[in-house]
């Protein structure tokens, strides 16, 4: 009995806490800009070709009027990232679509030396789906056909320019779900999340695209079409190729389609939203939650005390500040209502075990379970609503890091002493697998602010032999920055690749690798 009224003080906790969060979805407002960093000095590589009428006359005559776009407005958003903050002058936007024609623009652009950038949702972070200067772009947003789903195995083939959000909800009605979720689900397409490596909200629990994409095809920059579009999950035959080109940004080739296994959906949704008083209770409550929900913990997310305020401060949140607010996502196969109170007696036990451990050893100091599935999605859009928040709060200097679990924290506090003042750090992400959102927010974009933050988080992460980059790539942002996190032998490596793949250079050029590694000889 006195294990229920444990547990039962989070409930009673929830009916206040979920009755006063009203998240406002109008909070999109475009005040303010993302500023990431200084992106290195480039310049257009002379040996690349310009548009002229006789190229537009050969593209028109593969994909005909209609896929030949020129327009200035099309054009202007195609050129520019949707911060605002990368802006290409590429006077040409190609529409594809079938493999085929992606195959013909490629070879016919190879020869030519026109270089090119992929573009599908243009939802990137980091500058790289629009161009840098005048290249070709190539957005694959026509072919977006499922091709086929066997429930059996659960395996999906779909092309590039599906939307992942259209994925889910043909995946839903299907009785599966996507492996992969992210906040630009609605725009963003799996082609760009492929080429990207996206890891989003789920990758605690399905891990990444590395294994959940069983086979994709791919066109190499002289129109070669490789084939790997396999649907098995063993296959040792020979290098496994598709893996170079997931995560490559597009500048190994352009993807065209994929196949990715899809786990079954699973029959509830549990979510509590739990506060801490200071991030090492955090690390130990996700220690906690492995051991007594291992099998059904699909995501463990944080935000500090900063991010907690930011979100106060943009919606209608009525909480007590704790130090550390955590988010647990909880899927259970056996699952039959959102009231957990009617969880079969298997998991209840299993949650009331982790509530109570948590509640009685002081790790958790006030906490939220949802009633419902509106009350769910309300907690999730307080994590979700982030970025958003952010840019409205002004500028915003962001940086997407993994890090050992036990320094994580160390770098957020490091970085407020040596900000000082000038602006707020906020810090979220997702704790379970050690990926840092880091975000200096202030009112307005300063390079003086700009100077203490680089290189020190660059040369901060390296030490600790984290990763610059964890789930938004490299992108032209940091592509001169990748030697922070990997060897002078292993850059060497992919750029051979990339010499190989690309001799011409013309996909997706000034991205992921530094310029200065190819000669322009």
């Amino acid at each position: 009995m006195e294990k229920w009224r444990a547990a039962d003080r989070l409930l009673k906790f929830s009916s206040r806490f979920a009755s006063a969060v009203n998240w406002n979805n109008s909070c999109k407002s475009k005040q303010g800009k993302y500023f990431y960093s200084v992106a290195t000095t480039v310049h257009r590589n002379p040996l690349f070709s310009s548009i002229s009428p006789d190229d537009i006359s050969y593209f028109k005559t593969i994909l005909g009027e209609r896929g030949v776009v020129q327009d200035a407005l099309a054009l202007d958003a195609a050129n520019t990232d949707w911060m605002g903050k990368y802006r290409g002058s590429s006077k040409l936007l190609l529409q594809p679509k079938n493999t085929e024609e992606v195959s013909q623009i490629l070879k016919y652009c190879n020869s030519r030396r026109l270089a090119v950038v992929p573009q599908g949702g243009n939802t990137g972070l980091v500058g790289g789906s629009v161009p840098v200067f005048d290249e070709v772009i190539i957005n694959v947003g026509l072919m977006r056909n499922i091709l086929s789903f066997d429930k059996v195995s659960g395996v999906l083939v779909c092309e590039a320019g599906c939307i992942l959000e259209n994925l889910i909800s043909f995946l839903d009605d299907e009785g599966f779900i996507m492996p992969l979720d992210l906040g630009a689900k609605g725009s963003c397409q799996i082609g760009g999340n492929v080429s990207t490596n996206a890891g989003g909200l789920r990758l605690l629990r399905y891990g990444s695209l590395h294994g959940s994409v069983l086979g994709l095809e791919a066109v190499l920059a002289n129109g070669t079409v490789l084939d790997m579009l396999g649907t098995l999950r063993k296959d040792n035959t020979g290098y496994d190729l598709k893996h170079l080109f997931i995560g490559s940004e597009g500048s190994l080739g352009i993807v065209t389609k994929v196949s990715i296994l899809t786990p079954p959906k699973l029959s509830s949704v549990n979510i509590a939203f739990l506060a801490c008083e200071d991030y090492t209770s955090c690390q130990k409550l996700l220690l906690e939650a492995k051991k007594k929900l291992g099998g059904i913990l699909s995501a463990f997310e944080f935000l500090d005390s900063d991010a907690m305020s930011l979100v106060s401060s943009t919606t209608f949140l009525g909480t007590e500040n704790h130090g550390r607010e955590v988010i647990k996502d909880k899927y259970g196969q056996d699952f039959t209502c959102i009231d957990l109170r009617a969880l079969p007696l298997e998991f209840w036990e299993n949650l009331e075990a982790f509530l109570l451990h948590s509640v009685e050893s002081g790790l958790v100091a006030n906490g939220v379970l949802a009633q419902d599935i509106n009350q769910a999605s309300s907690f999730w859009h307080i994590r979700e609503g982030l970025p958003e928040a952010l840019m409205k709060a002004g500028a915003v200097y962001k940086y997407d890091l993994s890090l050992p679990l036990e320094k994580m924290y160390d770098l957020v506090e490091e970085m407020r002493v040596q900000i000082g003042p000038a602006a707020t750090v906020v810090a979220y992400g997702h704790l379970g697998d050690g990926n840092l959102h880091l975000n200096i927010s202030a009112p307005a974009y300063d390079d003086n602010i700009l100077a203490k933050i680089e290189p020190f988080v660059y040369e901060w992460t390296s030490k600790n032999r984290g990763s610059i980059s964890a789930e938004h790539g490299l992108g032209l942002m940091k592509a001169a920055k990748i030697h922070y996190s990997k060897s002078p032998e292993t850059v060497q490596v992919m750029a051979s690749i990339k010499k190989l793949l690309d001799p011409n250079g013309i996909l997706n050029p000034y991205k992921v690798l530094p310029s200065s590694l190819f000669s322009q000889n």
